[in-house]
């Protein structure tokens, strides 16, 4: 499979995230925690500020699934990263009442993150000129997917099939395989061969667990 297909594939999935994502904010009349949380109040008070947001992501996702949407791209890109730091950053450090002792309350911000990353990395893939904060961004949630392992051992390990046996062995394992994999995209250390393995682990996540 070349590296076009690979790309192609890539846009794909990443546009049909934004669809499913779109969709369900939709049919809940709610924002979703990683688009928004719970600050700022007024947004969550009406139902058609989801509903619209809802609809752009639908579209969004349809025109970089289908269509070369570079422009698309950046302007997620940008938006997921001022949500960041105009709302997600707010709420965790003045409002929420874990404040900085919960690692639970960095996850919508970290996968606000990742779609901010994710965005740049495909509208990298439009021009063939990669945007390094792109990778960075994605994988600074990988990281914190693999710390919240060892965290929260006890959570996770009831996530594992039961078929596979030994659910601490593979919570410690995937726990260190993410941080690993996050780490080397980081630092663009085995980059490709580390994009693979967590591609590949993520298949096998919502494979088994979605």
């Amino acid at each position: 499979m070349n590296s076009n297909t690979l790309i192609r594939i890539g846009r794909f999935l990443y546009g049909f995230s934004f669809v499913a994502v779109g969709l369900h904010q939709i049919i809940i009349k709610d924002f979703r925690p990683e688009i928004l949380p719970p600050f700022s109040a007024w947004a969550h008070a009406y139902k058609i500020f989801p509903i619209l947001t809802g609809v752009v992501l639908v579209i969004a996702g349809i025109s970089i699934s289908l269509f070369s949407a570079k422009n698309v791209c950046l302007f997620l890109g940008f938006l997921f990263l001022g949500l960041i730091v105009t709302c997600h950053l707010p709420y965790i450090l003045f409002i929420s009442p874990d404040k900085l002792t919960n690692i639970v309350t960095w996850f919508a911000a970290g996968e606000a993150l990742a779609y901010s990353g994710g965005a740049f990395v495909m509208a990298g893939s439009f021009s063939g000129t990669p945007i390094p904060l792109g990778r960075i961004f994605f994988a600074l949630l990988i990281v914190l997917f693999g710390c919240s392992h060892f965290v929260f051992p006890v959570d996770v390990s009831a996530m594992v099939p039961k078929f596979l046996g030994a659910p601490m062995f593979w919570t410690y394992f995937v726990g260190a395989a993410l941080i690993a994999c996050g780490t080397a995209i980081i630092f663009n250390i085995l980059t490709e061969l580390s994009a693979w393995l967590l591609a590949c682990m993520l298949l096998l996540f919502f494979l088994f667990f979605h």
